[in-house]
């Protein structure tokens, strides 16, 4: 276990306080060191990425100089290059914080992420790393020597009725778990950059995500199992009623459930969408992509959607990054602009060299071309048809609009977005192409909540087009805004 910076054996908090350090403990030449924030920040920056909140100053406090002491000899250093230097000189090192997609702008992850922000790097960082393994979990992402991983939780505003990805602070559960992060490879010290006041803030637990999430997909794999009256299930944390209604409520209107008897039963549209690893609206997304004859481009967008960001966005790039996505956006919007992108990569035959040129990462469009083959080939099982669009986006732009009329927005007489069915404001998402742009009506595949609720993969659809696909629905939300 790692030891606690300034903790003394009872583990009193106290930040700032002088490491401590077991004999024996750490060979001779060796140190871990470990940074832990109260988790991550937002904002609304491209890419998905998260800018970390102010760091918490402490109060008037007897320990001011040494906190600032122990500060001054962190080794972190505002320019990068200078912080992969010194970690490069530690044999071992944890760093916590918001970092946890590939490409964030202050610590490369050399593992898996894009490696073009080594030529803004001084010359003596320049020297190629080794090839760490990498171990990746929901929250963490953990190296022998980069280890980052705060606490990004699923979540948001509980009285929004929004289903929004928000980052939420760590619980102090967690915090005392991401304390042993500094001794899985030996001996270490963690510095908490934050007061015991901020500490003492935290929630005890972290609320269990299945009392977060959206339930539908849970919903619709027990109906699939025969599970008897899934209103009552027994779950171990058990979900609001609330929640479970939305979710069956949910699924009711993609069809994938009805009421026989005052006992719930998957139609047969529900059961094919259950043989699909994918949230209920998208595995509905493929299956009605035959009636719009644009089944593989469907196949196309939902993998893209299912993995990790295909593009990156070096910040010192920017200008460059612009002129060479011009020739692969398009002004339908975000979901035709990444299958321009696929079908670019494809006629390449899948070039490394072209992804570096264009931005793209490699390494996430061969995971897409695999995720595409194993839903293309569940579509084989059940005798679909493979029919292809051959170039008509408007056929793809209603199948989205037909599987995806729950999540959608409207453009108010202000220039602000409001979503159809809460009327809740919501914005686009900088990184989209769209954010210059003021479509009518557009659908989304995710909200991000940070300062507020950012629309993300947006595609421009026709209110009309909405209408037809569920009028009940679209006809009680209009009779709900008159009253």
């Amino acid at each position: 276990m790692p030891e606690e910076a300034g903790f003394p054996p009872g583990k009193r908090f106290r930040p700032g306080a002088g490491p401590l350090r077991r004999a024996g403990s750490c060979p001779h030449g060796r140190r871990v060191v470990m940074l832990l924030t109260a988790g991550g920040g937002g904002g609304g920056g491209g890419g998905g990425r998260r800018q970390q909140p102010p760091l918490a100053q402490p109060s008037v406090s007897p320990y001011r100089e040494a906190v600032e002491l122990q500060r001054r000899s962190l080794p972190i250093f505002q320019a990068r290059g200078q912080l992969l230097a010194q970690l490069r000189n530690l044999d071992s090192a944890v760093l916590l914080g918001s970092p946890l997609l590939s490409g964030h702008p202050g610590v490369p992850h050399w593992a898996g992420g894009d490696r073009s922000h080594e030529q803004d790097l001084p010359g003596h960082c320049q020297t190629p790393p080794r090839r760490l393994p990498l171990h990746a979990g929901p929250s963490a992402l953990c190296l022998p020597a980069l280890r980052p991983a705060a606490a990004c939780l699923p979540g948001g505003p509980e009285d929004s009725g929004l289903e929004v990805l928000a980052v939420q602070r760590v619980s102090k559960t967690q915090a005392w778990q991401r304390t042993g992060r500094a001794g899985r490879e030996d001996s270490g010290i963690c510095y908490r950059l934050y007061t015991e006041d901020e500490f003492e803030k935290f929630e005890k637990m972290t609320v269990p995500e299945i009392q977060r999430c959206n339930l539908a997909s849970v919903m619709l794999q027990l109906l699939a199992m025969k599970v008897p009256n899934v209103l009552t299930f027994d779950f171990m944390s058990k979900p609001s009623p609330d929640h479970v209604q939305a979710a069956v409520a949910q699924l009711e209107l993609l069809g994938a459930l009805e009421n026989k008897d005052g006992q719930l039963t998957l139609t047969p549209i529900g059961r094919k969408m259950a043989a699909f690893p994918l949230e209920p609206k998208f595995a509905k997304t493929i299956l009605l992509s035959p009636k719009f004859h644009c089944t593989e481009e469907i196949l196309t967008i939902i993998s893209l959607l299912s993995v990790d960001s295909v593009l990156y966005n070096p910040p010192s790039r920017r200008d460059e990054v612009q002129a060479v996505r011009k020739k692969f956006i398009s002004s339908e919007g975000d979901h035709i602009t990444l299958l321009n992108i696929y079908r670019a990569f494809k006629n390449t035959g899948g070039n490394k060299d072209w992804c570096k040129e264009n931005f793209v990462h490699s390494k996430n469009m061969m995971l897409v071309a695999e995720v595409r083959s194993q839903l293309r080939d569940i579509c084989l099982k059940m005798s679909m048809p493979i029919l292809s669009s051959r170039g008509d986006t408007e056929s793809v732009r209603r199948c989205l609009a037909h599987s995806l009329f729950m999540s959608t927005a409207e453009l108010q007489p202000d220039g602000s977005y409001a979503t159809t069915d809460t009327h809740q404001p919501v914005a686009i998402h900088p990184s989209s192409v769209l954010f210059h742009c003021k479509p009518a009506c557009v659908v989304y595949t995710e909200l991000l909540f940070t300062n507020k609720c950012y629309m993300r993969d947006l595609c421009v659809v026709d209110a009309e087009w909405l209408y037809e696909a569920a009028p009940d629905f679209f006809r009680r939300k209009l009779r709900a805004s008159r009253n």
